[in-house]
């Protein structure tokens, strides 16, 4: 069975995601450790856990989902795998940095490998679906797992919110299209891990999400 620890990092308040289940390998969504810290404490729940990291995965590239990419893929040798459309969101992390006033973060490593919608992430016993969710970001994914109803979406739908869409890369009736027809078919009873926030349920978004009331 495959758990979910959240942990939350940097001046975003962004949400990192270990899923591992019980042979002890695990996956890292969206790494966004910025202080020293905040690596250390990523790395310390691994080790209480007993964990073996074998992918890094970004749902998607906004600078405040990618800030620790460079700490976890040296720390345990792993390439970076995400959407090929988000290839320019990573390449620009820098010069929002800059935007933001924020201290030069570590430079993200390349994407090892790019990532398709259909495909799957296996690892351990436990098999994630990819869910082609864009319109937060042009290239955005969110991983689905069907045997323990939950999904880690992103910034793409949030506990009585959505993903942000004045972003570069971003479009309002897009994210709409993408919660509506990849995200709500899972079913009421889902939960979703999104990344800021607090988990929510498919259903009570269906319900109460403003954005999605028809």
């Amino acid at each position: 069975m495959a758990q979910v620890v959240q942990l939350t990092f940097n001046p975003f308040q962004e949400n990192t995601f270990i899923v591992y289940d019980e042979t002890g390998e695990c996956v890292i969504f969206d790494p966004g450790c910025f202080e020293d810290h905040e690596k250390q404490g990523l790395a310390a729940k691994i080790d209480e856990l007993g964990l073996k990291p074998v992918r890094l995965i970004n749902t998607h590239c906004h600078l405040d989902h990618v800030f620790g990419n460079k700490f976890v893929a040296e720390r345990y040798e792993l390439p970076l795998e995400i959407h090929e459309k988000e290839a320019s969101l990573l390449a620009a992390v820098p010069q929002i940095c800059q935007m933001y006033g924020l201290p030069m973060p570590d430079e993200s490593p390349a994407p090892g490998s790019f990532l398709e919608a259909g495909d799957t992430v296996k690892f351990g016993n436990t098999t994630l679906e990819m869910l082609f969710t864009p319109g937060h970001s042009p290239g955005s994914l969110s991983f689905y797992c069907r045997e323990d109803k939950f999904v880690i979406a992103g910034d793409v739908l949030f506990y009585g919110s959505i993903g942000r869409t004045d972003l570069p890369g971003g479009d309002y009736d897009t994210l709409i299209n993408s919660i509506k027809t990849e995200l709500l078919p899972l079913g009421d009873d889902i939960t979703v891990y999104s990344g800021h926030g607090p988990a929510t349920r498919m259903g009570y978004e269906r319900k109460n999400n403003p954005f999605l009331q028809d």
